[in-house]
């Protein structure tokens, strides 16, 4: 039975312009700019050099301590290894890779002889080489998450709700795709020892619920579906959590101290062709709409296509377009260009018309509490806001902001338009910042002591 988690808001979920439009293939780009960052933790090392030959899944990008490998979206020529911008912002060192058109499969590329038959290690192990990541957006390496939840998780849950409003990428490959989830679900379970995986889904994706429980029960998976109540961020790992097992995650904590681990959708069918045909993450389902977009779509495309192609394959923006936001509208970031590459969380790229701009100048809090009983963390949103503005960064990190998943939905609830979110997002960079100056003082407080103490004797 499903629960209820705190907080959280109702938006128009904005679905109807591409839900009921198949996953289209993007006619292949020129060239593809794969940033060496599509992963949380450190940047990836670049393998390659200017001239070098490359083919469809050769390693071109590799991690050192927490990270994923990165790959070739395309076969062809590097035509260069340089910082590009960044959808994060500024500019992330980049491979930039000139497409042959064919495609060329490398040898790194190899389909186990019998996939049922590999350990859990060689399981982990594939899912490792894949670079497979969160790719709802967390990006958080998979196969961390697996190796470290074995032995603690009894409850694996792949997230489905795709809460968002206009994204609908999730939704598409469960009636498309329903035997890549369901057969990523059964490597789960085998990999965590447990005897059923809960697929939480939204309601309003009923015809998805009903694919997926067909497949189930035509191969007798242990896999359960779990219908939802829309209701936003219950997206998030956290909510999800509470909304299918009952129990919540302790601040500060991680699903797996209560047992839990979630997966997305699409991240799942990453695994199934990981695990199957040794195919690692290439290419990316992206949702491309809103008010600016001529003619919204579906799109799969190679990892590293510049988000101009997508928009021109949609029939271009809107010429009143005036913003462009890389995820969803309650959490994606703002972009200043379409030069931009889509990168392995990418989940949807929107553009907005002029006509639609909200935001106040100089918002004045009135005081409701609206924001305090829309966050779904527990938190007090119109107190850190004026701790942020001020600078006040011991109250601010008393506060709890650090628990801030970013979420929007103060924002979203708040009457006086406060810029909650932004402010919050700045206001963790502070606190980060005199953290790092806290301790680098510290450590040259204490070196200058031991240094003294040293001479005095």
């Amino acid at each position: 039975m499903a629960h209820a988690f705190f907080g959280g808001v109702h938006p128009h979920d904005m679905k109807a312009a591409t839900n009921e439009k198949a996953i289209q293939q993007l006619a292949p780009p020129a060239e593809v700019v794969i940033p060496m960052s599509m992963h949380f933790g450190a940047p990836c090392t670049p393998l390659v050099k200017v001239g070098d030959q490359v083919k469809l899944g050769q390693k071109i990008g590799e991690f050192r301590g927490l990270g994923a490998p990165i790959h070739a979206s395309v076969s062809g020529k590097v035509k260069a290894v340089e910082p590009r911008p960044y959808s994060m912002g500024g500019n992330m060192m980049a491979v930039v890779i000139e497409n042959d058109f064919q495609d060329t499969l490398s040898e790194e590329v190899k389909a186990p002889a019998d996939p049922d038959a590999m350990s859990v290690e060689e399981m982990i192990e594939a899912v490792k080489n894949a670079g497979i990541v969160g790719m709802g957006g967390a990006t958080f390496p998979t196969h961390v998450k697996i190796s470290g939840g074995i032995g603690k998780v009894d409850t694996v849950i792949i997230n489905g709700a795709e809460c968002e409003p206009y994204i609908t990428g999730d939704h598409r490959t469960m009636l498309e795709r329903p035997e890549e989830i369901i057969g990523g679900c059964k490597y789960l379970a085998k990999m965590f020892g447990v005897d059923k995986v809960v697929i939480g889904v939204e309601v309003n994706k009923q015809d998805g619920i009903d694919k997926l429980n067909e497949v189930i029960a035509a191969q007798q998976a242990p896999v359960v579906v779990e219908p939802l109540r829309c209701r936003y961020p219950q997206g998030g790992e956290k909510q999800l959590c509470q909304a299918v097992t009952g129990k919540q995650v302790p601040p500060g904590g991680l699903p797996s101290n209560i047992g839990c681990a979630v997966f997305n959708i699409n991240t799942t069918c990453a695994i199934y062709r990981a695990i199957t045909q040794g195919m690692p993450v290439v290419r990316k389902i992206v949702t491309v709409s809103g008010s600016g977009v001529v003619e919204p779509k579906n799109l799969e495309c190679p990892i590293g296509t510049p988000v101009s192609c997508l928009f021109d394959a949609c029939g271009g923006l809107n010429e009143k377009t005036y913003k462009l936001i890389m995820g969803g509208p309650m959490m994606g970031m703002a972009q200043y260009t379409v030069d931009v590459p889509v990168g392995k969380g990418t989940g949807a790229m929107l553009a907005f018309c002029e006509n639609e701009e909200q935001t106040v100048e100089h918002p004045q809090c009135i005081r409701c509490g609206k924001c305090v009983a829309a966050c779904p963390m527990h938190l007090e949103p119109l107190f850190m806001y004026q701790y942020a503005e001020k600078g006040m960064l011991d109250e601010l990190n008393e506060a709890h902001i650090m628990d801030c998943m970013e979420c929007g939905a103060c924002a979203y609830a708040c009457p006086a338009r406060m810029h909650l979110t932004h402010m919050f997002k700045t206001g963790k960079q502070k606190l980060k910042d005199k953290m790092a100056a806290d301790k680098a003082a510290a450590e040259a407080k204490k070196a200058a002591e031991e240094k003294k103490e040293a001479a005095n004797k």
